[in-house]
């Protein structure tokens, strides 16, 4: 047994107990937690979007606490300002200097409520954190804490008060994680664990932040093989309605299709579900089944799509096919 096969031995020992003290917490939810668990040992940010009451912000504070690293949150309102993120100078003791006081950004995880509440303005003082790890504030930039990763909420059916993401911007989440309702065994079980309690608030730390660090190194050894590689250039390209290997559903449906950064999301993740699956190689199932929350935010329809009400989701299980199809020929 080589030494990597030990390190996905114990990798998915230690992600099974996070996985399932999660599932106590949040219950019903199983594709969800196996998504958020891939995205955040990529070592990526996941935007969260769901109805009210759906637990987003619950989950937040069991994944920060299971994980045993700190937390930050950002409750977002049109008058949140940048530096209510970020952080600003203040006063010093003394009243003979000024110091920068860290906002709360500067935790391993932060949780940013209902993101679409904040003006633009607030939301891009989140874009150099997530994709450069820093804040830049008065021409100084102080480094983030590692691991660090931001996860967003927000609510599809307010419209009032509200900003939507700009594309730039949505293309810096790893993933878009669409929270659906839970079954009816879901919520009387929901009853038991915390009708006049909060779970998250009891949860134990499971890990810890060294620890959590060396599987998101773990998994930047899994191997990728050429042609693993190429079909997942094949699937991104596909997306493209201008590009020659583009699908039918591209053409038809897709305005835009995912950005190059959309691709080294999509082996990131792939790499990370390998893992779990206790595969030291990345095979196209990998692919195939992180493709949805890695493109959902990275593609744009065409106004006639929408107005016929086409889907985002809809469209990228075709797309899917059409890949899946042009792999069997190239076999």
């Amino acid at each position: 047994m080589t030494d990597f096969t030990k390190t996905v031995e114990t990798v998915g020992r230690d992600i099974g107990a996070v996985h399932d003290a999660l599932s106590r917490v949040i219950v019903g939810q199983d594709d969800l937690l196996r998504y958020l668990l891939i995205a955040i040992f990529a070592g990526g940010h996941v935007l969260l979007e769901g109805l009210p009451g759906l637990g987003k912000t619950h989950l937040a504070k069991a994944l920060a606490a299971a994980l045993g690293v700190r937390l930050g949150r950002v409750q977002c309102t049109p008058d949140l300002l940048p530096a209510d993120i970020t952080g600003s100078d203040v006063l010093s003791a003394d009243a003979k200097s000024v110091e920068f006081r860290p906002g709360p950004v500067f935790a391993n995880l932060v949780l940013v409520d209902e993101i679409n509440r904040a003006t633009p303005r607030t939301q891009a003082a989140l874009l150099e954190a997530m994709q450069e790890f820093q804040v830049t504030y008065g021409g100084t930039a102080y480094e983030l804490p590692t691991p660090f990763w931001i996860v967003a909420t927000q609510n599809p059916i307010e419209l009032e008060g509200t900003f939507p993401l700009p594309e730039a911007q949505l293309d810096r989440f790893l993933f878009k994680i669409d929270i659906g309702y839970p079954s009816a065994d879901s919520l009387e079980e929901l009853l038991d664990t915390s009708l006049d309690s909060e779970p998250a608030d009891e949860l134990e730390a499971l890990l810890t932040t060294q620890r959590v660090q060396e599987i998101v190194n773990a998994t930047r050894e899994v191997l990728v093989s050429e042609a693993v590689r190429k079909g997942a250039i094949r699937l991104i390209l596909g997306t493209q309605p201008d590009s020659e290997f583009a699908a039918v559903s591209a053409k038809e449906h897709v305005r835009y299709g995912a950005s190059p950064r959309a691709l080294q999301a999509l082996i990131r993740a792939a790499r990370v579900r390998a893992l779990f699956s206790g595969r030291v190689q990345v095979d196209f199932d990998d692919l195939r089944a992180v493709a949805t929350p890695v493109l959902s935010h990275r593609m744009l329809l065409k106004t006639v799509s929408e107005l016929d009400g086409i889907t985002i989701d809809s469209v990228i299980r075709t797309l899917l096919g059409e890949w899946q199809d042009g792999l069997g020929q190239t076999r």
